[in-house]
């Protein structure tokens, strides 16, 4: 068990929840005619952000479907804000956030070198949850789930030496061979190109009106086995990432997890909307004495390497300490 638990304050944006993938257990894609169906204006996210930082955050976590813009509707909505691509969208709304103090992380699902290019100067990191190696029902008619495509993109990353967060979902399907072989993935991606700085392990939780409403959530055990194998797996530099707004996080950390991810003070989890974010003092009583650290989106290592553009220097000189994280 690790002597330091981290985690960060940022504000959640889902600019788009318009998505090419139909994954059977997800809320947080709309069909195009849904009344909730949305493409977030500038005028509508800066706000957000200005609230992030007057609530102290640091880092402003960009969520979008996947190649939205596949979709007609969304592909229309783009086109009368003046966007041609996702891509050129996410971009402007980075160099707001950095225009404001704030350090980009986006997570745009499944990108090509160009994309991830574009975006790296703008974005202190980025993520793409891996899921699992499997080809498993869930993930059906889901063409950004295909796990070469989801490889490659993560191969991508590492090329390009962008900081970058990835992570597994446990009980969609997936086997235990199959949560041991996604792991040993991550682990020789890392091994080769040493940008994975976190490794969420991220429990499967069932919600009503979807294809696996009725699925079993992973059991305490199950999750505890997942992290335990993952602090086996892969190497001391990877950070492991538990969700505390979705499980108990302590019984995990004591198998090795030591990272309790992104709270918000300001906005909800998106993706998670029925579970409320804990506060830095609700986190603080979970991890029962352990010593809680609040980092930022770009872990100390990659900023002692310097992964991150000339835009991004000024925020991170003014936010980090000189250990790397967060200024107190």
């Amino acid at each position: 068990m690790d002597d330091l638990v981290t985690f960060c304050r940022n504000v959640f944006v889902p600019v788009t929840n318009i998505c090419r993938n139909k994954c059977g257990y997800c809320t947080f894609r709309r069909e195009p005619d849904d009344p909730d169906a949305q493409l977030m204006k500038i005028e509508d996210i800066l706000p957000i952000l200005e609230d992030g930082k007057k609530a102290g955050c640091t880092e402003v976590l960009f969520t979008f479907g996947e190649y939205a813009e596949e979709v007609p509707q969304c592909k229309e909505w783009l086109k009368e804000l003046g966007y041609s691509s996702t891509v050129d969208y996410i971009c402007e709304l980075c160099r707001l956030t950095i225009n404001k103090g704030l350090l980009p992380h986006t997570n745009a699902g499944v990108l090509n070198y160009t994309e991830l290019e574009k975006l790296k100067p703008l974005n202190a990191s980025m993520g793409l949850m891996l899921e699992t190696v499997a080809d498993i029902t869930a993930h059906e008619g889901s063409p950004g789930k295909v796990p070469s495509r989801r490889i490659k993109t993560i191969r991508y990353a590492g090329e390009l030496k962008i900081p970058f967060t990835t992570g597994i979902l446990v009980g969609i399907g997936e086997t235990l061979d199959d949560r041991i072989n996604s792991l040993l993935t991550i682990a020789e991606l890392h091994e080769e190109y040493g940008h994975i700085q976190e490794v969420i392990i991220q429990n499967f939780t069932p919600k009503p009106d979807t294809p696996m409403a009725d699925d079993p959530a992973p059991t305490e055990e199950e999750m505890m086995q997942a992290i335990l194998i993952a602090r086996e797996i892969l190497p001391d530099d990877v950070s492991i990432q538990v969700a505390p707004n979705l499980i108990d996080p302590y019984i995990l950390i004591q198998c090795g997890a030591n990272d309790l991810g992104g709270i918000s003070p300001t906005t909800i989890d998106w993706i998670n909307p029925e579970t409320e974010w804990p506060s830095v003092s609700e986190l603080k009583e979970m991890v029962q004495g352990i010593e809680l650290k609040e980092r930022l989106p770009i872990y100390p290592q990659y900023i002692k390497k310097g992964w991150y553009g000339d835009d991004l220097k000024d925020i991170i000189s003014e936010l980090a300490g000189e250990d790397g994280y967060r200024k107190t």
